[in-house]
């Protein structure tokens, strides 16, 4: 049985997704950020990322985290992409060349997008957010760029049908959804992106996140 560390207002909403468009039985224990915490060392406190147990499966203190057998993975986009492999069906790789490309959107998501996305959604209010805005936006036109090109004529970046490589780049760039102008400069994107959040899985998980604490 699969186990699944984490809150939904955190990186685990990636491999949370790929569990509910797949159906796939999981357990979900809740972990919340220490850093969100007053004192998460208190007696009364939640299981959190500095707790003594949580820290034996990521000593590194960070969720998500999932248990599958003997195998512990951490890192949200690996874990996503164990999941589609292994009980993901179409969800995941039909094929080699599948698998590498599901594996270079991840890459890519985590490497040119997900940086400046948070960058945005993290801007404060005022002339230096403004200035942050400025940059980050500068930063993520050349790989929304290349996504809107990808997407002339296709539906999904894989396959020709919705897959783990779009949950996992659509997550990151959910970040920078604020930036509603900068969204509209990519309309291929723009299509893409809707399409992949109106989804039931997505509408399932996006209400659990939004009925979690701030």
């Amino acid at each position: 049985m699969i186990t699944l560390h984490g809150v939904y207002r955190s990186r685990a909403t990636r491999p949370l997704w790929l569990l509910l468009e797949s159906g796939t039985p999981f357990t979900h224990v809740p972990v919340i950020q220490a850093y969100r915490l007053p004192d998460p060392h208190a007696p009364d406190a939640p299981r959190n990322t500095a707790s003594p147990g949580f820290l034996q499966i990521n000593p590194q203190g960070q969720i998500p985290a999932m248990q599958d057998g003997d195998l512990i993975l951490t890192e949200s986009l690996a874990i996503a992409l164990y999941l589609a492999r292994r009980y993901g069906g179409a969800l995941g790789p039909q094929d080699d060349a599948e698998g590498a490309l599901m594996e270079q959107w991840a890459l890519f998501a985590a490497t040119a997008v997900e940086t400046p996305a948070l960058e945005i959604l993290q801007a404060p209010s005022g002339e230096m957010g403004e200035a942050i805005l400025k940059v980050a936006a500068e930063k993520l036109r050349r790989p929304m760029a290349r996504l809107n090109t990808h997407l002339q004529g296709r539906d999904w970046l894989v396959g020709n049908r919705f897959t783990v490589a779009d949950i996992n780049t659509a997550e990151c760039l959910r970040y920078a959804q604020g930036h509603a102008a900068l969204i509209a400069e990519f309309p291929e994107v723009k299509r893409w992106l809707e399409s992949a959040q109106s989804r039931p899985a997505f509408q399932q998980l996006w209400a659990a996140r939004m009925a979690e604490p701030a």
